[in-house]
């Protein structure tokens, strides 16, 4: 009769995240999980053929983790700034996960997409409060997000890399700086969500101001 397995398939996934949180994706080794989890590493195979079937466990559960914190902006009275707020949240207390969303190069971990396949699973969950709220239509809405999601991912990437000089007051007031000038220009330039407007016209105009 085989021995009974004591941990199950879920276990050990998040005590591999778990050693992702601490020490980053490249420390969850089978040695390492089996660690963790105070045992032999036979239990991890009983589940997983290759190190890197655990480790596209891991980036799953890792984005889950992420879609949980949007989520929560999401749901905020402000719902856009609450994204803004609960993303930079993320990568302040989630570090080695924000390295391993944002700045891992695609397919360096199985099943991971980098960072531009994140910013379309974000772009997905804010689309619908960012088309009821500012009143813009899909295209609008999305590159209206993209554009203030690489403002946001700018700001991520200093704090994870523990060189950012702003704080979260400030972050969030260029956050808003950027939100209404952004907002204020798809709503009163014509063609620009498009792509179709005369550019040097309208500067022209901007710079006599």
């Amino acid at each position: 009769m085989p021995p009974k397995v004591k941990f199950q398939k879920e276990e050990i996934v998040q005590a591999a995240l778990n050693v992702a949180r601490k020490q980053g994706m490249d420390a969850v080794t089978a040695r390492e999980v089996a660690k963790e989890l105070g045992v032999s590493v036979g239990p991890i195979f009983t589940w997983f053929d290759t190190m890197e079937q655990l480790k596209g466990e891991v980036y799953a559960l890792a984005k889950t983790r992420y879609r949980e914190q949007i989520l929560r902006g999401l749901d905020e009275p402000i719902p856009f700034l609450g994204v803004w707020r609960h993303y930079l949240a993320f990568a302040r207390q989630e570090p080695e996960l924000y390295r391993l969303l944002f700045l891992t190069r695609p397919n360096n971990v199985s099943g991971a997409g980098g960072a531009m396949e994140i910013l379309c699973f974000s772009q997905e969950l804010a689309r619908p409060s960012i088309m009821r709220i500012y009143n813009m239509d899909e295209s609008t809405a999305d590159k209206f997000f993209r554009n203030i999601w690489l403002a946001a991912f700018s700001f991520a990437t200093l704090i994870v890399t523990d060189d950012c000089p702003y704080t979260d007051e400030e972050i969030l007031a260029i956050g808003t700086e950027i939100s209404l000038a952004l907002c204020k220009a798809y709503k009163e330039v014509p063609g620009l969500a498009e792509g179709k407007f005369d550019r040097d016209a309208i500067f022209r105009e901007l710079v006599k101001k």
